[in-house]
């Protein structure tokens, strides 16, 4: 009977699709910064990184993140895999390493059987053993609708921390998975169809393209998730004061992704991340569905970094400020 249980009718959005809203998010937090002013919190709330990173001695930072969704695919196994991983990879987006995670799950009790959200759980530990993270217990409420991730927390290297403000003008930007897993979510979502591609980036730790981006002395990046890759890349610029200048032909997309937006599949959150990044965007010759697919709403996505990375693609570079925070070119 599970079968037939398709999860993505019991969320209004799907994955990263479901957050708040970008601009409506920063008004929210304005001036809540972190208490004491410990010189130990080496990063906070300021530019809105992936994670909390707290100074234990020289040599090491503890990184601390806590992210969960609403269905983005009907398969609960599937569906778990990708909530443990986009989790993880806050941390490995810091340059960090996770070490201990915690389930966080919501659950309509009957309305969904428990068959189900143990199918959710089995997915979220079998990519936390791939990660070699720790996955002990956690926390559940009965919630009106379906909901999972983790609360992760790693460990990093001061010195290899990556940040959102430490960009360099001259650096190259790459990004190390393809866009479109939104519109083939939401195209998924109406009509059933199944995107196998899609859920395996999705579900594919950002391990090692972090790694590599260490090793590579990259310190700037990010990783593209709900806001899109123009709102994560306007993020990027206004922490180190650059511009973003991204090459449109350069972006990677997912097979079937530009047909998806052809044939209307397109996020409430995708057309939010657009109007934000409207006003300090230089769109150049960009029409509408080029302009869609960069802000489209991407549910574990890879890291977008200032540097290049083996198996990563350079999509750009960064600039010197402007008057716009993103050129299209």
């Amino acid at each position: 009977m599970t079968d037939a249980i398709r999860l993505t009718d019991y969320a209004r959005g799907g994955g990263c699709a479901c957050k708040i809203p970008p601009g409506e998010l920063e008004a929210m937090v304005a001036g809540l910064g972190a208490t004491g002013g410990s010189t130990d919190l080496l990063v906070g709330l300021e530019n809105g990184d992936d994670a909390a990173v707290v100074r234990l001695d020289e040599r090491t930072g503890l990184v601390c993140t806590a992210d969960f969704f609403t269905p983005v695919v009907d398969d609960a196994y599937d569906w778990g895999r990708i909530a443990a991983a986009n989790a993880l990879s806050d941390v490995y987006a810091m340059g960090g390493t996770p070490l201990v995670a915690l389930n966080l799950l919501c659950w309509p009790r009957g309305v969904l059987p428990p068959e189900l959200a143990r199918e959710v759980l089995r997915g979220g530990l079998d990519v936390a053993r791939e990660a070699n993270c720790h996955l002990a217990g956690g926390h559940s409420v009965d919630d009106d609708g379906p909901k999972y991730g983790l609360a992760v927390t790693g460990v990093v290297r001061p010195e290899e921390l990556i940040t959102l403000d430490a960009g360099r003008a001259g650096l190259p930007l790459s990004l190390t998975k393809p866009l479109g897993v939104g519109v083939l979510n939401t195209r998924h979502k109406q009509t059933g169809e199944r995107f196998g591609e899609a859920v395996a980036s999705m579900a594919r730790l950002n391990r090692d393209a972090a790694r590599a981006a260490v090793d590579a002395g990259i310190r700037c990046g990010t990783d593209v998730t709900g806001f899109g890759l123009l709102g994560h890349a306007s993020k990027l610029a206004r922490a180190s004061r650059l511009t973003v200048a991204i090459d449109m032909a350069a972006v990677p997309y997912l097979a079937g992704a530009r047909e998806a937006l052809r044939d209307g599949y397109v996020s409430g959150g995708t057309r939010r991340n657009l109007d934000w990044v409207t006003p300090w965007t230089d769109f150049g010759t960009a029409g509408e569905s080029e302009r869609l697919l960069l802000a489209d709403a991407q549910t574990s996505g890879g890291l977008l970094v200032a540097g290049e990375v083996p198996g990563g693609t350079v999509i750009g570079e960064l600039l010197p400020a402007s008057d716009h925070l993103i050129r299209l070119r």
